[in-house]
């Protein structure tokens, strides 16, 4: 992914988060004052009831009811209160309005121009009633209470359950997604700055590997080195291992030039039974020199495919090349294939020591190597089987990889014709 697509990405969240955090505020602001304004009525309803109960008389008036505040009312009567009746009126009805709060009143007496007598109700516990605070007076009305809802906030804010949950998780899964936000961007930052060491290590190896091949070849042509058979063997294995050394750095470097790992291919169409000929023939003289060999059964008619030669002649090589290396025994490897459903199902099976069914899932992994307990000689950057996969996936083949530790390992690719 390029740094401005994520850049991009990054941009779009944050608008993403900041507008949805808007609009959940918003939904949670209005849903309490729907609330608010629910309970508002029902305690107007209530107190209502309660002077239509008290003093009959008094519902004929306009203006029954006061909200001074959010919490506080006050109720003309026009006529004299009794605490004890008001207090038996005013449970009664929030009891069956199911308004389930505390509340606190108080009446007003004129001598005084004072809210005089009153108590706080405990809902859930009637008996620990207490002395009221002393509430604001209405100058309007003569006979009145008032009566205060404390608890009034929290109540509202309890009916809003639903809504505070769904916020809740909405605001925890905004979390989660702000912190995978910013574990992407760490893990953009690392891949960085592994692709540009990867790079720098590679580049700085292509000098002296250049030397070396130089140096090789002016010692091959040299008719000193020539005439001396020794010398001509030390010379080629020079020549062979810095090509070798070459052809891995090139890996590394294609592999880490790309962060989608996307190789280019040169699609040809290939004779695949030659292919394999050359391949074997090539590989054939490092098997016998540990006593192994290569058997190829070549079927009786040629198939045809449409490949990168060049990545897959680097894929048959890698996976022959570890038959070898991971071997204890005599080198065996037996390459076979046929054609099924419209594809060429090609096997490669070595009598190698094997890889634990644990670790299966992983070999394709990039920088991956097997334990291979005992065996410490076996070197390599953990990139061969990671790019056998890349190039399989790439052409849209499919690979399959069986194994058992102490019998051997088998490949098989299915490639369409």
């Amino acid at each position: 992914m390029k740094i401005s697509q994520l850049r991009l990405i990054i941009l779009l969240g944050i608008v993403s988060i900041l507008g949805i955090i808007t609009v959940q505020v918003y939904w949670l602001t209005k849903t309490f004052e729907l609330k608010e304004k629910q309970f508002n009525e029902t305690i107007h309803t209530a107190l209502l009831n309660v002077v239509e109960k008290m003093s009959p008389e008094s519902i004929s008036n306009e203006n029954i009811i006061n909200q001074l505040s959010s919490d506080y009312f006050v109720v003309n009567v026009n006529d004299i209160i009794n605490a004890n009746v008001l207090d038996y009126y005013l449970s009664n009805e929030f009891k069956k309005l199911q308004l389930n709060l505390d509340f606190e009143y108080a009446i007003y007496d004129c001598k005084s121009d004072k809210m005089m007598y009153g108590c706080y109700v405990n809902v859930l516990d009637h008996s620990d009633e207490k002395q009221s605070t002393e509430l604001l007076t209405y100058d309007e009305y003569i006979y009145y209470f008032g009566v205060k809802f404390p608890t009034k906030s929290s109540y509202v804010l309890s009916n809003m359950r639903a809504s505070i949950y769904l916020s809740s998780i909405l605001f925890l899964a905004i979390i989660f997604f702000g912190y995978a936000l910013y574990f992407i961007i760490q893990q953009k930052r690392r891949s960085e700055l592994q692709t540009d060491f990867i790079n720098n290590m590679t580049h700085e190896f292509k000098t002296p590997i250049a030397s070396i091949a130089l140096a090789s070849d002016v010692l091959l042509k040299s008719e000193a080195i020539k005439n001396d058979t020794r010398l001509t063997n030390f010379s080629k294995i020079i020549k062979e291992q810095s090509e070798r050394l070459n052809l891995q750095v090139e890996k590394v470097l294609q592999l880490a030039k790309d962060q989608n790992n996307l190789l280019e291919l040169n699609l040809e169409k290939i004779n695949l039974n030659q292919l394999l000929e050359t391949i074997t023939r090539s590989c054939l003289p490092n098997f016998e020199k540990l006593n192994g060999n290569i058997i190829l059964k070549i079927p009786n008619k040629a198939f045809y495919i449409e490949a990168d030669r060049l990545h897959l002649t680097n894929i048959l090589h890698n996976i022959l090349d570890n038959s070898l290396k991971y071997c204890t025994t005599k080198p065996l490897v037996n390459i076979s294939f046929n054609e099924k459903n419209k594809h060429v199902s090609l096997k490669i099976k070595d009598n190698g020591i094997g890889i634990d069914k644990k670790y299966l899932t992983q070999i394709f992994d990039k920088f991956y190597r097997v334990p291979t307990g005992d065996i410490h000689n076996v070197k390599g950057f953990g990139l061969g089987l990671f790019y056998v996969k890349k190039v399989i996936d790439q052409h849209n083949w499919k690979i399959k990889i069986n194994s058992e530790i102490g019998k051997g390992t088998e490949i098989k690719i299915e490639i369409k014709l």
